[in-house]
């Protein structure tokens, strides 16, 4: 079932990984979402608004800031 409380701003996908930018219609919040098939690793990140298109273009970094 899809959440539709959720939309996706942003999306790419490279080398097995997908990243996406999502607005919680609920929260008003910015999450950055990860999936690695490689590693069948997935993951949130908090995104706040004054660096959300940093934390879609780096969500690793901010992972293991956390």
């Amino acid at each position: 079932m899809t959440d539709t409380t959720l939309t996706e701003l942003h999306h790419r996908s490279a080398d097995g990984i997908d990243v996406s930018l999502r607005w919680s219609r609920v929260t008003n919040a910015l999450t950055v979402a990860v999936e690695d098939s490689r590693a069948g690793v997935s993951f949130e990140v908090p995104a706040p608004a004054d660096k959300a298109l940093d934390v879609f273009e780096h969500p690793y970094a901010y992972a293991t800031a956390a």
